[in-house]
């Protein structure tokens, strides 16, 4: 079966998932974001010309910080003209469908877009409809996927880990409603994580989740033992119909991170999270501000890797 996100010389043309993506194609966009964290801090100015003339439009039709904010920071600093879409005043807010968009927006010379949607499966049909020559990147749809962020997330791993064999990853909180879970467990299972665990309540759990390749736990104190990486997860309470949880107390109570259960992991353990946190309702400050917290680091690579992709996909014909 082809795989949409590759063109016929098995290179990359759009960045949709991690599901399915080739282990060469996740190294190679890992090594490429070496070279460019070390730009940024070897240079005082940190432009490259890798995407001169080149068009990106970030089309956004969800709300986003940091993710937006670190896609135009990428192409800025590889010399693209950037556009970002106001969606709130577009003409998708008038009734136009989201493909007569985009057709406008290729009218315009575009060469890439970068496509936030509530939908899942957006960007894939952008990717089906736009020409050969232009690229799609998915940075997040529905509960489907969020490939750049396990991507940056692959590179903070390897940035503290070294290599991805010997590890033993917990992926904890709101696993249900995550594209972002989805495209991390792909990532680390295809980067040879040999165990990557899902902890949480049955009720913020897909059922089979399982047959992703994952162990299931409810427990946090067995979920979180002699684990190198703690990955948690948002409460995404805008994406839960019906009550899921009793409260956010309740849910603190057994399945926030604290010291005392971080200590359960390995000394050394790293603990990552996607943003934006609730402090005091899956993580606590203590814990988001500690030493073992890679958080900020997070997302000065997000940087990197969303360069990574870029360059990589602008190299691809």
């Amino acid at each position: 079966m082809n795989n949409p996100q590759l063109n016929k010389h098995g290179e990359l043309q759009h960045l949709l998932t991690t599901e399915g993506l080739p282990v060469r194609i996740l190294r190679d966009i890992l090594d490429k974001a070496s070279g460019f964290v070390n730009l940024a801090d070897g240079r005082e100015i940190k432009k490259i010309p890798l995407l001169h003339g080149k068009s990106v439009f970030n089309i956004f039709f969800e709300n986003s910080t940091r993710t937006r904010t670190t896609f135009e920071i990428a192409a800025k600093r590889l010399s693209a003209d950037v556009v970002n879409l106001n969606i709130g005043s577009s003409s998708t807010s008038k009734g136009e469908t989201l493909l007569d968009t985009v057709d406008n927006l290729c009218a315009m010379h575009a060469d890439m877009f970068v496509v936030r949607h509530s939908t899942s499966g957006a960007a894939h049909l952008i990717a089906r409809h736009v020409a050969p020559e232009i690229h799609v990147i998915n940075a997040g749809d529905g509960r489907h996927a969020h490939p750049t962020q396990a991507l940056l997330d692959m590179y903070t791993i390897r940035h503290y880990k070294k290599e991805f064999h010997n590890l033993r990853v917990a992926i904890v909180g709101d696993v249900l409603h995550s594209r972002v879970a989805r495209s991390q467990i792909h990532a680390l299972t295809t980067l040879g994580v040999p165990e990557v665990r899902v902890v949480a309540p049955k009720t913020l759990l897909p059922s089979h989740v399982e047959k992703l390749g994952v162990q299931v736990y409810h427990d946090m104190a067995q979920g979180l033992k002699d684990v190198d990486v703690v990955m948690m997860l948002r409460l995404q309470n805008e994406r839960m119909q019906g009550a899921l949880l009793p409260s956010a107390q309740e849910y603190f109570k057994y399945y926030g991170l604290t010291q005392e259960r971080l200590a359960l992991a390995k000394s050394d353990a790293i603990v990552m999270h996607p943003g934006p946190m609730n402090r005091g309702v899956e993580i606590d400050s203590s814990v988001a501000d500690g030493m073992q917290s890679v958080i900020l680091p997070q997302v000065t690579f997000g940087i990197a890797v969303r360069m990574a992709v870029m360059s990589t996909l602008a190299g691809n014909k």
